[in-house]
């Protein structure tokens, strides 16, 4: 190759990789494929180890050290075997018996990575637990990291109480946006000590906007921030601006320095309506907006809803990681009042 065509070369090796896009996606898709079907027949394996211990160990012929001498075993004659000690053969056997006569989640475990079901099996408390962060973890593809980070952060029980009944305006939102958001976001990934004021605050988020989508959910698009609408002769700039998949809509992050105040719904309608006028697609749902505050009244974000023509969720946040043993105990108590009203 002269000196010539080698020039012409480099400067053509963008639009020639380019050319081999389609091949490079046959590529990925087909390891994709077959990481799946390793990982679909590793959890089918530890299934059914898991159902022989178990079934095994009940017989009195085998031993209450039946266990140990299986690990010993594989120890002796198949060391390269990771998994199969004493500690890896009984989580399997426990893998088998939470999920043997659930017929929700038996046809899932496949799709879920094995240190991701330890994850689950060590850190949920019941099986309601388990199953949610099962079709979870599958609905957004979460890594090991992730699920832990979401496991630590009361993901659940922020999800059950958001869920909750609410005030009439507050739970006519949530039902028009499928109960998308939360009453409380956990951003305890963003660096406090340095957030002083709002701007700060949308610097931090863009700073750790990978974490920041993980914790509002892996359906949002991020657009742009200090996005700029036109009303009139005027200019106004939206915090934070994303676009939710399965909503099919726009939707607006306001970020606020401590308590909800009233005037930030009407300063979000007028968002909301420009974006709708200005941005928005014919094929698209009205936009949605979000206010997060650092703490709200509930019985003042419901006056100020109640005639908003806007759907504007208003949230809290915390810059740290909530006390799961509260969590739970709120979460208890919510269930205990849900069963009274039953009653």
């Amino acid at each position: 190759m002269n000196k010539n065509k080698l020039i012409g070369y480099n400067m053509n090796e963008g639009e020639n990789n380019r050319q081999f896009d389609d091949i490079v996606k046959i590529v990925e898709g087909a390891k994709e494929r077959a990481y799946r079907k390793v990982n679909e027949e590793l959890i089918l394996m530890y299934q059914e180890v898991g159902k022989y211990i178990s079934e095994k160990s009940k017989e009195a012929s085998y031993g209450s050290n039946f266990v140990d001498n299986v690990a010993e075993f594989f120890s002796e004659n198949y060391p390269e075997l990771k998994g199969f000690t004493r500690r890896g053969l009984y989580r399997m056997k426990q893998f088998y018996e939470l999920y043997k006569d659930d017929e929700k989640v038996s046809p899932l475990v496949t799709q879920l990575s094995w240190t991701n079901h330890l994850k689950i099996m060590s850190g949920a408390k019941s099986k309601e637990e388990r199953r949610f962060y099962i079709e979870l973890s599958i609905k957004e593809r979460y890594s090991k990291r992730e699920l832990e980070r979401q496991m630590d952060s009361g993901y659940y029980e922020r999800y059950i109480l958001s869920n909750g009944e609410s005030l009439p305006a507050i739970q006519k939102i949530k039902n028009e946006t499928n109960n998308l958001f939360m009453d409380r976001y956990v951003l305890e990934f963003l660096d406090a000590p340095k957030i002083e004021n709002e701007r700060d605050f949308q610097k931090s988020v863009l700073e750790n906007l990978k974490n920041f989508i993980l914790e509002i959910g892996k359906d949002f698009s991020f657009i742009g921030n200090e996005y700029r609408v036109q009303v009139g002769k005027h200019d106004y700039y939206i915090d934070l601006l994303f676009y939710h998949r399965g909503l099919s809509c726009l939707v607006a992050f306001e970020l606020k320095m401590g308590e909800f105040k009233p005037e930030y719904t009407g300063k979000m309608n007028l968002y909301l309506e420009a974006l709708d006028r200005g941005v928005k697609k014919e094929t698209e749902n009205p936009s949605v907006g979000v206010i997060l505050c650092t703490s709200k009244d509930d019985e003042v974000v419901e006056y100020t809803l109640s005639r908003s023509l806007s759907p504007t969720m208003v949230s809290e946040y915390t810059l740290k990681l909530i006390d799961k043993n509260l969590l739970q105990r709120k979460l208890k108590e919510y269930a205990e009042i849900a069963e009274e009203n039953n009653e």
